[in-house]
């Protein structure tokens, strides 16, 4: 009787454990499932907001020559609406920072998770994070008393403000996401997956090449979809830097003006519930449109990528 009574008084601490923990549990299942209802809710309110108001422009301005436009002339009489021009911008100025950002990017995080030593990882890492903090006025400030100098002395440029400059202190602010979510993901690889790399007699940087990307593709596509959407929104920087031009540029040296500077430069003066003040509302709507298809575009890529890997 005296072993059973010990026993039972064993067990029911334990019982009780166990439902504080199923109870905590739920808890953080349930704050996790409201969390992500709660992000459902908020895009679709910005994608009904964004057709609310951006889709009676489309009724003034045909959606063929409000997309292919090349004329922006808000307060002409009548006005007139093409995007053209912050279209092709947009396009310049995220293929110069991508182009520039994504390959320097991975072989930084390349560097930091599979070369570098301990310490050298531990100092520039948080470093690298740092610079993510900067905020876009002050790259901004940067790009128009530093960059765009050297550019136009570089090219033989009547004016230094042109998208080149702006692709190219966007690639600067895209860096530190992609390092940091690039090395993260590389370091994720388990380290059997080298071994056996070596034991089969391969390099390191073979086995960089051929093992720990692959293996850390899909942290990677994250970090330059991270960086690359850093770049197509950004305003403030292209604002001041990409020079502000209304004619479709045919080059990256020409001044321009992307989507997000053009909403950022007339939204102030837009009448609110006007026009002009719903045409910007389409550019954010074509904007959000453009993302979304990057995202998409970039999942089936991924999918193939792990098919292929997965044979």
């Amino acid at each position: 009787m005296l072993g059973k009574t010990s026993s039972n008084t064993t067990a029911e601490p334990g019982k009780a454990l166990r439902r504080r923990w199923r109870l905590g549990e739920k808890l953080i299942e349930s704050w996790i499932f409201l969390a992500g209802i709660l992000t459902i809710v908020i895009l679709l309110g910005i994608i009904a907001l964004l057709l609310k108001e951006g889709l009676p422009a489309f009724w003034y301005t045909p959606p063929w020559e409000f997309l292919f436009g090349t004329k922006w002339y808000p307060i002409s009489e009548p006005p007139t609406f093409g995007i053209m021009p912050f279209f092709v911008a947009t396009l310049w100025v995220t293929l110069v920072a991508t182009a520039i950002s994504v390959p320097i990017g991975v072989a930084c995080a390349a560097y930091l998770a599979e070369v570098a030593p301990a310490k050298v990882r531990e100092t520039v890492k948080p470093i690298v994070e740092i610079l993510a903090g900067i905020p876009s006025v002050v790259m901004g400030f940067i790009g128009l008393m530093l960059l765009s100098p050297l550019v136009q002395s570089a090219f033989n440029l009547n004016i230094g403000l042109c998208g080149l400059t702006a692709g190219i202190m966007l690639s600067l602010m895209s860096l530190p996401i992609i390092i940091s979510v690039s090395e993260d993901a590389l370091r994720a690889v388990p380290y059997d997956f080298r071994e056996a790399s070596y034991a089969l007699g391969a390099t390191k940087w073979e086995t960089i090449r051929h093992v720990c990307i692959p293996g850390a593709l899909s942290g990677i596509t994250a970090a330059v979809m991270l960086g690359v959407g850093r770049a197509i929104g950004e305003t403030m920087t292209v604002l001041m830097v990409a020079g502000g031009a209304l004619a479709v540029p045919v080059s990256p040296t020409d001044p321009m003006m992307p989507m997000t500077a053009a909403i950022a430069s007339g939204i102030g003066n837009a009448v609110r519930g006007g026009l002009q003040y719903q045409a910007l509302f389409a550019i954010g709507l074509t904007l959000f449109i453009l993302t979304l298809a990057v995202n998409l575009i970039a999942d089936r890529v991924l999918e193939r990528q792990k098919r292929k890997f997965a044979r």
